[in-house]
């Protein structure tokens, strides 16, 4: 360690170089991280809100939500040790201004336990009223109780309550009645035991299912979300290859400068320092340069989440940046291994001349 620090002091600006290369990388891998974590919670912080077991879909669905219509009726006829129904449909609204919002509804009943956590304000009493997640207050100002319309439809809902985490396929979402989602869907506001709804959501143990109706894990189901998995392996692989890239940079830097090190390494072997000591040196150099690398890229990720708009999906995950970076590190040390092997080789006698 002490021939690895006062290696990198004699020639900091040739170190800070291998140091600012493994920052970069690491800056762009643990924000694509983050961007990555972001946009796939934004896919389903509402379902994972239920805290539910398993979802009941119509077996013509493919586990798609919107494909899915079931008679409200067929409710009763599911024995399970706790059910809720749920009917959600896609809509734009629009506020006092003039900006449309897209927007996922979620037609619930207030009493069973799809009902969300209030922040602020109250539940929705009436179907003229709704639950709002609180993305629509922080980045698009609409306040408590003001009135939202529907695009290309009469309905008009007043937000009387915010929850927070409340996102379906990228859209915030907004909880009203079964008789608010009738009139947004249908135009219609007559519930009848023919209503649709499109899923069953249940907790625990299903003793009952319909036959016409399909069990489905909820993680089975958030998978299959139109692009979700998609969307999670395609930045899973660009930050893995990541990782490898920053891990070969970073060997590939040490190589070199090993063997422009190779006539000093000689001399220090014919002095009677063993390899193990010189090689010693250079991993001890290269976990330094990668540490301090990994650790000023997170720092400087961490604070760039401060500083980005509410409309970017960005999200910390502590486990994931925890991971990455040791992996990170990991990885460079075994890229330093080959210069290892090349400071074994040296001959004294020829590295002299």
């Amino acid at each position: 360690m002490f021939l690895a620090i006062n290696e990198i002091r004699h020639s900091k600006l040739r170190y800070t170089l291998v140091m600012g290369v493994m920052f970069l990388i690491a800056y762009l891998v643990f924000f694509l991280t983050g961007l990555a974590y972001g946009l796939a919670q934004d896919n389903r912080t509402a379902v994972d809100k239920w805290n539910a077991d398993t979802i009941l879909l119509t077996e013509e669905a493919n586990d798609n939500l919107n494909m899915s219509m079931i008679p409200i009726k067929t409710f009763d006829e599911v024995e399970a040790d706790e059910k809720a129904y749920l009917a959600q449909t896609a809509g734009v609204i629009q506020g006092e201004g003039e900006e449309k919002i897209d927007a996922s509804f979620f037609g619930i009943d207030r009493d069973q336990f799809l009902a969300p956590a209030i922040v602020s304000g109250e539940m929705f009493s009436s179907d003229d009223e709704a639950v709002a997640d609180s993305s629509l207050r922080d980045q698009y100002d609409i306040k408590l109780g003001e009135t939202i319309k529907m695009a290309g439809n009469d309905k008009k809902l007043k937000i009387v309550g915010f929850t927070d985490n409340a996102k379906f396929n990228v859209a915030p979402v907004l909880y009203t009645t079964i008789g608010a989602y009738q009139e947004i869907r249908f135009e219609s506001d007559n519930v009848t035991d023919n209503t649709r709804i499109n899923a069953i959501i249940t907790r625990g143990e299903v003793q009952t299912i319909p036959d016409d109706l399909e069990e489905t894990s909820i993680s089975s189901f958030i998978n299959a979300l139109p692009g979700y998995s998609a969307q999670v392996l395609t930045f899973g692989f660009m930050i893995g290859f990541l990782i490898v890239i920053a891990a070969i940079v970073i060997g590939i830097f040490i190589y070199v400068l090993t063997m422009q090190k190779a006539e000093i390494f000689g001399v220090m072997k014919a002095q009677g320092i063993s390899s193990r000591y010189i090689s010693n040196s250079v991993i001890a150099q290269t976990f330094l340069l990668a540490t301090v690398g990994v650790a000023i890229g997170l720092i400087a990720t961490l604070g760039t989440a401060l500083v980005l708009p509410e409309a970017v999906p960005f999200q910390v995950n502590a486990l994931f940046f925890a991971g990455i970076s040791g992996l990170m590190i990991l990885i460079a040390m075994v890229g330093a291994f080959f210069s290892v092997r090349t400071i074994v080789k040296i001959d004294p006698l020829k590295a002299i001349g």
